[in-house]
């Protein structure tokens, strides 16, 4: 779906859920409201302090992502889901499209009583197709809102996407199975914590973090916390700080001018030498050579989309911005700088 279906802005009801060239959106409680829809583009931000589940979705581009769980960034095609007291902070960057929804509780309760319906804190991806039917489905529901004025019932779209946004998360029925608890609404509330304990490792990936801090916000034991996270995730909380921190550098490294000395110390390493080794154990290659290899594979994949656009008989705007990323991407200036 492009930016003007996205940002069409036909009344003020349409005008204040949407944050674009700057614009902060500012969104708080909401009385009688089942769900509302919210998005952001060019470097405008929506800021929610409402006590509700979100979810959000980046549609093209990138977005800073700050909450109670840490930082974050959202490429296209990238998903993440807040709890209720998370208060996210969304950004996009200057090309960036970033859509969201925010659930109400009773919301989740009236999905609830005709099955085991669920939405989870976590974050993933979607495939290309996937990302364009959320916004379909997106736009229908929020299009639906507007003409009731309200959402204090579960309509047809708002259903459908929500059915949608569970089966996204269907990786999650496994673990959630494997929480300790008699009752299923006891298994949640383990896996809850469990989620937004591996969601504050990952917007923390700048820096060790102690299993003690993460057993503390699950309220769990040390002990408890690291047998039950290598049971639903299959690694150490240790080995999975690791992982993210590297995945962070290896990000930092395709997408700044960063030294490779600034990569490993924002990426929680005391010390290149073992920044080094740890990476090369990982990726099989130096951290010069993963950013050599990374910048040579976008070039190449851009000079293919410029090519195929010429093809397709673009306009004169399109290929510039599409040079122009070519140009941020030769070495002068990567993407994302």
């Amino acid at each position: 779906m492009s930016l003007n279906a996205l940002t069409r802005q036909s009344s003020p009801m349409e005008r204040a859920k949407w944050a674009d060239r700057g614009q902060l959106l500012q969104v708080g409680p909401a009385e009688e409201q089942m769900a509302r829809c919210f998005g952001a583009s060019r470097l405008g931000s929506v800021e929610l302090s409402s006590h509700d589940l979100s979810f959000w979705v980046q549609m093209r581009g990138g977005s800073w992502v700050e909450a109670k769980e840490g930082r974050f960034y959202l490429r296209t095609g990238d998903w993440i889901a807040f709890a209720k007291d998370s208060m996210p902070l969304i950004q996009p960057d200057q090309d960036g499209i970033c859509i969201g929804l925010t659930i109400a509780e009773d919301a989740l309760r009236a999905m609830g009583r005709f099955s085991d319906f669920g939405l989870y804190v976590g974050r993933g991806r979607l495939r290309p197709e996937q990302a364009r039917e959320v916004a379909r489905m997106w736009y229908r529901a929020s299009r639906n809102m507007d003409k009731d004025g309200r959402t204090t019932r579960i309509q047809a779209p708002l259903r459908s996407m929500l059915l949608f946004l569970e089966e996204m998360q269907s990786e999650y029925r496994t673990r959630l199975g494997l929480c300790p608890g008699a009752s299923l609404g006891r298994k949640r509330q383990v896996f809850e914590r469990m989620q937004r304990a591996s969601l504050y490792l990952e917007g923390h990936c700048h820096r060790i973090v102690r299993i003690s801090e993460l057993a503390e916000r699950t309220r769990f034991s040390t002990w408890y916390f690291s047998k039950l996270f290598h049971k639903l995730y299959g690694e150490s909380p240790l080995a999975a700080s690791a992982r993210m921190r590297l995945d962070h550098a290896a990000n930092l490294l395709a997408s700044t001018v960063m030294t490779i000395g600034e990569v490993g110390a924002s990426s929680g390493f005391d010390n290149s030498c073992s920044f080094a080794r740890s990476f090369r154990a990982r990726f099989g290659m130096t951290a010069s050579e993963y950013r050599a290899a990374r910048r040579d594979a976008e070039l190449i994949l851009q000079r293919r989309r410029i090519g195929a656009a010429k093809d397709a008989g673009a306009s004169r705007d399109s290929l510039r911005y599409a040079r122009k990323n070519v140009i941020r991407n030769s070495g002068i200036r990567l993407a994302g700088a």
